[in-house]
Protein backbone atom coordinates (compact mmCIF):
# COMPACT_ATOMS: atom_id res chain seq x y z
CA UNK A 1 0.00 0.00 0.00
CA UNK A 2 3.01 2.81 0.57
CA UNK A 3 4.60 1.48 -2.18
CA UNK A 4 1.28 2.31 -4.44
CA UNK A 5 0.92 5.26 -2.44
CA UNK A 6 4.49 6.21 -3.35
CA UNK A 7 3.75 5.82 -6.90
CA UNK A 8 0.31 7.90 -7.40
CA UNK A 9 2.71 10.90 -7.48
CA UNK A 10 4.14 9.75 -10.41
CA UNK A 11 1.31 8.62 -12.08
CA UNK A 12 -0.23 11.91 -11.74
CA UNK A 13 2.62 13.37 -13.16
CA UNK A 14 2.34 11.26 -16.62
CA UNK A 15 -1.15 11.76 -16.66
CA UNK A 16 -0.76 15.55 -16.59
CA UNK A 17 1.82 14.71 -19.11
CA UNK A 18 -0.61 12.79 -21.14
CA UNK A 19 -2.87 15.62 -20.94
CA UNK A 20 -0.83 18.34 -21.99
CA UNK A 21 0.14 16.51 -25.22
CA UNK A 22 -3.18 15.66 -26.11
CA UNK A 23 -4.47 19.42 -25.34
CA UNK A 24 -0.77 20.02 -27.88
CA UNK A 25 -1.39 17.88 -30.52
CA UNK A 26 -5.48 19.23 -30.39
CA UNK A 27 -3.79 22.48 -30.22
CA UNK A 28 -1.77 21.69 -33.14
CA UNK A 29 -4.55 20.18 -34.96
CA UNK A 30 -6.83 23.44 -34.81
CA UNK A 31 -3.71 25.34 -36.01
CA UNK A 32 -3.47 23.17 -39.47
CA UNK A 33 -6.90 23.38 -39.85
CA UNK A 34 -7.14 27.35 -39.76
CA UNK A 35 -4.23 27.56 -41.77
CA UNK A 36 -5.69 25.05 -44.44
CA UNK A 37 -9.24 27.37 -44.47
CA UNK A 38 -7.43 30.65 -44.84
CA UNK A 39 -4.72 28.68 -47.77
CA UNK A 40 -8.56 27.73 -49.44
CA UNK A 41 -10.39 30.52 -49.06
CA UNK A 42 -7.52 32.78 -50.71
CA UNK A 43 -7.12 30.04 -53.36
CA UNK A 44 -11.06 30.07 -53.71
CA UNK A 45 -11.19 34.32 -54.06
CA UNK A 46 -8.19 34.01 -56.14
CA UNK A 47 -10.19 31.34 -59.27
CA UNK A 48 -13.50 33.71 -58.50
CA UNK A 49 -11.58 36.89 -59.69
CA UNK A 50 -10.23 34.88 -62.51
CA UNK A 51 -13.70 33.52 -63.09
CA UNK A 52 -15.26 37.17 -62.89
CA UNK A 53 -12.58 38.49 -65.07
CA UNK A 54 -13.11 35.57 -67.57
CA UNK A 55 -16.55 35.88 -67.65
CA UNK A 56 -16.29 39.79 -68.64
CA UNK A 57 -13.81 39.00 -71.32
CA UNK A 58 -15.76 36.62 -72.64
CA UNK A 59 -18.90 38.97 -72.67
CA UNK A 60 -17.28 41.53 -74.58
CA UNK A 61 -16.08 38.85 -76.97
CA UNK A 62 -19.18 37.82 -77.52
CA UNK A 63 -20.56 41.79 -77.89
CA UNK A 64 -17.91 41.94 -80.53
CA UNK A 65 -18.74 39.00 -82.37
CA UNK A 66 -22.13 39.71 -82.80
CA UNK A 67 -21.64 43.41 -83.63
CA UNK A 68 -18.80 41.94 -86.59
CA UNK A 69 -21.46 39.83 -88.00
CA UNK A 70 -24.84 43.04 -87.73
CA UNK A 71 -22.00 45.39 -89.46
CA UNK A 72 -21.29 42.54 -92.03
CA UNK A 73 -24.04 40.35 -92.92
CA UNK A 74 -22.09 39.27 -95.64
CA UNK A 75 -20.03 37.03 -92.83
CA UNK A 76 -23.12 35.23 -92.54
CA UNK A 77 -22.78 33.66 -95.82
CA UNK A 78 -19.61 32.58 -95.50
CA UNK A 79 -19.62 31.82 -91.29
CA UNK A 80 -23.00 29.77 -91.12
CA UNK A 81 -24.02 29.07 -87.35
CA UNK A 82 -23.38 24.70 -87.49
CA UNK A 83 -25.04 24.49 -83.73
CA UNK A 84 -27.93 26.43 -82.89
CA UNK A 85 -27.58 25.47 -78.93
CA UNK A 86 -24.40 26.88 -78.92
CA UNK A 87 -24.58 29.28 -81.78
CA UNK A 88 -21.12 27.90 -82.99
CA UNK A 89 -20.22 29.26 -86.56
CA UNK A 90 -17.59 27.22 -89.19
CA UNK A 91 -16.51 29.36 -91.72
CA UNK A 92 -15.20 28.33 -95.29
CA UNK A 93 -13.78 30.19 -98.48
CA UNK A 94 -16.97 30.13 -100.04
CA UNK A 95 -20.71 30.75 -98.70
CA UNK A 96 -22.74 27.81 -97.63
CA UNK A 97 -23.80 25.37 -100.50
CA UNK A 98 -21.22 26.72 -103.04
CA UNK A 99 -18.32 24.27 -103.90
CA UNK A 100 -14.49 25.40 -103.60
CA UNK A 101 -12.18 24.57 -106.81
CA UNK A 102 -9.54 26.23 -107.67
CA UNK A 103 -10.10 30.04 -106.37
CA UNK A 104 -13.56 30.14 -107.49
CA UNK A 105 -17.08 28.83 -106.22
CA UNK A 106 -19.47 27.17 -107.72
CA UNK A 107 -23.02 26.98 -107.32
CA UNK A 108 -25.12 23.93 -109.01
CA UNK A 109 -28.65 25.14 -109.40
CA UNK A 110 -31.50 22.62 -110.27
CA UNK A 111 -33.98 25.44 -110.74
CA UNK A 112 -34.88 25.88 -114.62
CA UNK A 113 -34.68 29.42 -116.29
CA UNK A 114 -33.76 30.84 -119.37
CA UNK A 115 -29.96 32.32 -119.73
CA UNK A 116 -31.32 36.19 -119.20
CA UNK A 117 -33.05 35.25 -115.71
CA UNK A 118 -30.12 32.65 -114.92
CA UNK A 119 -27.26 35.46 -115.34
CA UNK A 120 -29.30 38.15 -113.45
CA UNK A 121 -30.17 35.38 -110.31
CA UNK A 122 -26.10 34.48 -110.75
CA UNK A 123 -25.51 38.09 -110.20
CA UNK A 124 -27.69 38.87 -107.02
CA UNK A 125 -25.82 35.99 -105.17
CA UNK A 126 -22.81 38.13 -105.91
CA UNK A 127 -21.31 36.32 -109.10
CA UNK A 128 -22.26 35.10 -112.45
CA UNK A 129 -23.06 32.20 -114.61
CA UNK A 130 -19.68 29.98 -114.57
CA UNK A 131 -16.79 30.63 -116.84
CA UNK A 132 -14.38 28.02 -117.66
CA UNK A 133 -10.98 29.29 -117.54
CA UNK A 134 -8.55 26.18 -117.62
CA UNK A 135 -8.94 22.44 -118.28
CA UNK A 136 -9.05 21.62 -114.57
CA UNK A 137 -12.13 23.84 -114.25
CA UNK A 138 -13.98 22.33 -117.42
CA UNK A 139 -13.28 18.67 -115.75
CA UNK A 140 -14.20 19.00 -112.25
CA UNK A 141 -17.53 21.18 -113.89
CA UNK A 142 -18.08 17.59 -116.06
CA UNK A 143 -18.21 15.73 -113.36
CA UNK A 144 -20.21 17.87 -110.63
CA UNK A 145 -22.59 18.49 -113.66
CA UNK A 146 -22.79 14.11 -114.39
CA UNK A 147 -23.06 13.58 -110.32
CA UNK A 148 -25.91 15.77 -110.26
CA UNK A 149 -28.64 14.67 -113.31
CA UNK A 150 -28.71 12.16 -115.57
CA UNK A 151 -28.14 13.64 -118.84
CA UNK A 152 -29.68 17.39 -117.84
CA UNK A 153 -27.80 20.62 -119.34
CA UNK A 154 -26.69 23.45 -117.40
CA UNK A 155 -26.37 27.34 -118.60
CA UNK A 156 -22.45 28.62 -119.05
CA UNK A 157 -21.51 31.75 -119.10
CA UNK A 158 -21.44 31.27 -122.80
CA UNK A 159 -22.68 33.41 -125.30
CA UNK A 160 -23.04 34.75 -129.00
CA UNK A 161 -21.62 37.88 -129.47
CA UNK A 162 -23.92 38.31 -132.55
CA UNK A 163 -23.34 37.54 -136.51
CA UNK A 164 -19.94 36.98 -137.08
CA UNK A 165 -18.56 38.16 -133.98
CA UNK A 166 -17.45 34.89 -132.46
CA UNK A 167 -18.60 33.72 -128.76
CA UNK A 168 -17.99 35.63 -125.25
CA UNK A 169 -17.96 34.57 -121.81
CA UNK A 170 -20.33 36.64 -119.19
CA UNK A 171 -17.70 39.11 -118.51
CA UNK A 172 -17.17 40.50 -121.49
CA UNK A 173 -14.14 38.36 -122.32
CA UNK A 174 -13.44 36.13 -125.34
CA UNK A 175 -13.88 32.60 -125.63
CA UNK A 176 -11.59 32.36 -128.54
CA UNK A 177 -8.46 33.32 -126.00
CA UNK A 178 -9.35 30.39 -123.37
CA UNK A 179 -9.48 26.51 -123.97
CA UNK A 180 -13.12 25.19 -125.62
CA UNK A 181 -14.84 22.02 -125.20
CA UNK A 182 -17.36 22.08 -127.74
CA UNK A 183 -19.25 18.90 -129.15
CA UNK A 184 -18.64 20.68 -132.91
CA UNK A 185 -17.76 24.01 -133.67
CA UNK A 186 -20.45 26.48 -133.81
CA UNK A 187 -21.38 27.78 -136.60
CA UNK A 188 -19.82 31.32 -137.46
CA UNK A 189 -21.55 32.45 -140.84
CA UNK A 190 -25.01 32.35 -139.42
CA UNK A 191 -26.23 34.84 -137.26
CA UNK A 192 -26.20 33.65 -133.67
CA UNK A 193 -27.28 36.45 -131.69
CA UNK A 194 -29.72 34.20 -129.83
CA UNK A 195 -27.52 31.60 -128.87
CA UNK A 196 -25.71 30.59 -125.21
CA UNK A 197 -23.62 27.82 -124.41
CA UNK A 198 -24.42 24.66 -122.45
CA UNK A 199 -22.54 22.40 -120.78
CA UNK A 200 -24.35 18.27 -121.14
CA UNK A 201 -22.03 16.46 -119.36
CA UNK A 202 -21.79 13.61 -121.67
CA UNK A 203 -19.29 10.66 -122.20
CA UNK A 204 -16.26 13.10 -123.04
CA UNK A 205 -15.54 16.30 -120.88
CA UNK A 206 -13.50 17.44 -124.17
CA UNK A 207 -17.17 17.81 -126.31
CA UNK A 208 -19.18 18.63 -123.97
CA UNK A 209 -20.04 22.34 -124.81
CA UNK A 210 -23.41 22.76 -126.47
CA UNK A 211 -25.32 25.70 -128.63
CA UNK A 212 -28.58 26.82 -127.56
CA UNK A 213 -31.07 29.12 -127.82
CA UNK A 214 -31.07 31.67 -124.47
CA UNK A 215 -34.53 31.60 -124.05
CA UNK A 216 -34.78 28.00 -123.19
CA UNK A 217 -34.95 26.44 -119.96
CA UNK A 218 -31.88 24.81 -118.28
CA UNK A 219 -30.38 24.25 -114.95
CA UNK A 220 -27.62 26.78 -114.28
CA UNK A 221 -23.94 27.12 -112.78
CA UNK A 222 -22.92 30.40 -110.91
CA UNK A 223 -19.14 31.12 -110.55
CA UNK A 224 -17.75 33.79 -107.34
CA UNK A 225 -14.44 33.76 -106.23
CA UNK A 226 -13.48 32.78 -102.91
CA UNK A 227 -13.17 34.77 -99.82
CA UNK A 228 -10.08 36.17 -98.63
CA UNK A 229 -8.41 35.71 -95.28
CA UNK A 230 -6.24 38.54 -95.39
Amino acid sequence: MQQLLKEIPEIMRVNNGLTLLEDEKEETCTENMVQTTLVFRAQSTLQETKLRDLTHRLEKLNKSYHLLFSQYPALNQYCPVSNSTTAERKCSLCPAGWTPQGEKCFLFSQDRADWISTQYRCMTLGGAVATVRTEDEQVFLWKKAQSLSQGDSYWLGLRSSGAHGGWQWSDGSKVEKGPQFWEREPDSTADSRELCGRLTPGDNYRRSWFTSRCSNSLRSICERRQASLQ
